[in-house]
């Protein structure tokens, strides 16, 4: 049947009931008789009636949706992973019956972009959300959840007093760097780079610190010319390797990608500039998403179980959101070496 605008009021009177009446049914409250639940759910059957999600959330009702936030200031819709992530949220939200709300903030520092966020908090739109590419700290982030919010946080240090209502997510960055540079040397490369992720963010700055242990655990020193600055995404990769040949100096005979987007970057510049992978440079990436085994040559690289990495943030999130649960959550991913085509022995 088409909905109509229907009303409470209007439910109780066809149904001969009172409005209290309509709404104890509505919630499922075992003190209304048979006869009259089933009078009553019948005319909201033929109504097509459901109850007005802003006047549940009023009455204290969860939304039964939670809030998806990308701060990403590039384009987002051609990066497969980022697809991924979003995916991978709505899809283990929805077997817990609920909803996604998705948004990409493009700038943490815009104050009308961020009160904008804030807003869908306040507003209970949403009971909880997850945060993707956020600064570390990032003190919006943290004004929410000093609120009392449900949030969960992508890539963040959890405080040293840390809140009952946050959940943190990272990787084990110092082991992914140790198996890389390790691989690395172990076919020879005295030589080896690395192109950095955002280093405001947590993930950035971990991953360059397990490079540089990784290089002194191996005996071998890395060279500043060969640390070059990047970001999380395919374009920072490109451009970096743009600026290392421009610069018409000695190359080193691998190089470490901050994840594999960046790598995928810096594989496109090589090419373009007449250099092979692997016969001039290896390459290693990290994270392992869908198209790195496709990409040629395949990709060798770090593996991190991104589905799984979402699956049991949304998982922590929601249990927060109806049991309250106490003490914050922390939740750091394992990682492992996968090896392909694009490194070889020197």
């Amino acid at each position: 049947m088409k909905k109509t605008d229907i009303n409470s009021t209007e439910i109780a009177r066809l149904a001969g009931v009172s409005r209290s009446t309509v709404s104890r049914v509505i919630n499922n409250y075992a003190n209304v008789p048979p006869e009259t639940r089933d009078k009553v759910l019948k005319v909201i059957e033929e109504h097509n009636y459901f109850p007005n999600a802003s006047a549940q959330v009023l009455a204290g009702k969860r939304s039964r949706t939670i809030g998806l936030f990308m701060i990403e200031q590039g384009r987002v819709s051609g990066d497969i992973l980022t697809n991924m992530l979003i995916v991978s949220v709505i899809e283990h939200a929805s077997e817990y019956g609920y909803y996604v709300l998705t948004h990409i903030l493009r700038d943490a520092k815009d104050a009308e972009l961020v009160k904008g966020v804030r807003e869908i908090f306040y507003q209970r739109r949403i009971d909880g959300g997850i945060f993707i590419g956020a600064d570390n700290p990032e003190p919006f982030i943290e004004e929410l959840i000093a609120e009392g919010f449900a949030i969960g946080v992508v890539d963040q240090e959890l405080p040293e007093h840390p809140e009952p209502n946050r959940i943190v997510l990272n990787f084990n960055n110092d082991s992914g760097m140790k198996q890389a540079v390790a691989y690395l040397a172990g076919l020879g490369h005295t030589n080896i780079g690395i192109i950095n992720g955002d280093m405001k963010r947590l993930s950035g700055v971990t991953k360059f610190e397990g490079f540089k242990m990784a290089m002194r655990m191996c005996g071998l020193q890395a060279n500043p010319r060969w640390v070059l600055d990047g970001d999380f995404n395919e374009a920072g990769g490109y451009e970096a390797i743009q600026t290392l040949l421009d610069r018409r100096e000695d190359l080193p005979t691998a190089i470490v990608a901050a994840n594999d987007s960046v790598a995928f970057g810096a594989i496109r510049a090589l090419k373009e500039r007449g250099l092979r992978v692997p016969d001039d440079i290896s390459i290693i990436g990290f994270d392992d998403h869908a198209l790195s085994e496709k990409h040629h040559p395949a990709l060798t690289t770090i593996r991190v179980d991104l589905g799984d990495m979402l699956k049991r943030m949304t998982a922590y999130l929601i249990t927060k959101i109806e049991q309250k649960s106490p003490g914050a959550k922390e939740i750091t991913l394992d990682c492992s070496l996968v090896v392909r085509d694009s490194c070889r022995r020197v």
